[in-house]
């Protein structure tokens, strides 16, 4: 079956074939992604290789239904939609989200049992069909820890306890317990501006964005605020997106690494068909294995670089009068 396929890739060929194994399936159960492919005359049995695999421009989450499965959606997944169009997700078999995000984090950081999770995500809170409250909620349940929880507007006992667990000392006899504190931006922000923090043992995790909530920042200045705030060394990243089921993480210094069943490709800015070298800045397309019952091959709007190594950087976001190529099916 695929979906052991997906989480067993062990090298590089193995990527490869299993993608190109996603790509023949999805053609055939993707009505959406069939008629793109279609319009742009891909033949399905000329794809023999990912750099030939077309991307579908990720805006189609928000007009049409992208499913390469009849089931029924056990969750569907929105975006905040701060530009008035949210996305849908139609996730039918949430085994393979769960399993996706437990495995793209333990690749980076461990099991998340050893962890305490603060999560200081008001935004996504106070509105329902969060992709990242789900996988947030599932590591806090994960974690077993009875001070690991969601904090909305309680920005001072957020402080305190963050405090209190990074200098306890470790009990006898058992190992200490890693924290990590996830946080959307602004929020994080707001938390350092109030409190002053001298941290040692906690892993600090922005999310992106601002969600309109405050002037957007460059990544280095948002760091920077951020580890002098909390009196660390570097900051990390999640990127992930409603349209996707993995999670590519920045350890600091906002360069990103995928798991094991995520690639990251350059497309050119002017040219979506066409990809670019390493090293070249440009839109941003995502492998992500996972959406076997969607579609893994997505465009974002995005743009980043990608390193020889596979790790990429994020530079921002295309303004909508710079997408290329996205409407080729009537919205």
């Amino acid at each position: 079956m695929l979906k052991n396929r997906i989480f067993s890739i062990a090298s590089e060929a193995e990527f490869n074939e299993t993608a190109i194994a996603v790509f023949q399936f999805q053609y055939e159960h993707n009505n959406v992604y069939r008629e793109f492919c279609d319009l742009l005359k891909i033949e399905k049995s000329k794809i023999q290789e990912i750099a030939q695999i077309p991307f579908l421009p990720i805006q189609f989450f928000k007009s049409h239904k992208v499913t390469a499965s009849p089931e029924k959606p056990e969750q569907i997944f929105t975006s905040s939609g701060t530009t008035g169009i949210s996305s849908k997700h139609f996730v039918t078999d949430l085994s393979l989200y769960e399993q996706s995000f437990r495995e793209s984090f333990e690749q980076f950081y461990g099991k998340i049992e050893d962890f305490v999770v603060l999560a200081l995500l008001p935004s996504y809170l106070e509105r329902s069909g969060s992709s990242l409250i789900y996988m947030v909620d599932e590591f806090i349940e994960q974690s077993k820890h009875p001070e690991s929880g969601f904090y909305l507007n309680n920005l001072s006992e957020l402080a305190k306890t963050l405090k209190k667990l990074d200098s306890a000392a470790c009990p006898s006899g058992r190992r200490r317990k890693k924290i990590l504190l996830i946080g959307v931006s602004f929020a994080l922000l707001e938390l350092v501006e109030k409190f002053q923090f001298r941290l040692k043992n906690t892993i600090v995790m922005e999310t992106g964005g601002m969600k309109g909530r405050r002037k957007e920042l460059v990544r280095e200045e948002l760091h920077e605020i951020l580890t002098n705030g909390f009196g660390i060394e570097k900051i990390h990243s999640e990127y992930g997106m409603t349209e996707l089921l993995s999670q590519a993480y920045s350890q600091g210094n906002g360069i990103f690494k995928c798991p094991k069943h995520l690639k990251v490709l350059i497309r050119d800015p002017e040219d979506p068909l066409t990809l670019m070298p390493d090293g070249k800045n440009g839109g941003i397309n995502v492998i992500d294995l996972a959406n076997l019952n969607s579609c893994a091959f997505i465009a974002t709007q995005d743009l980043g670089k990608k390193h020889k190594n596979g790790t990429f950087e994020v530079l921002g976001r295309f303004d909508n009068s710079d997408i290329r190529g996205c409407n080729l099916l009537v919205l």
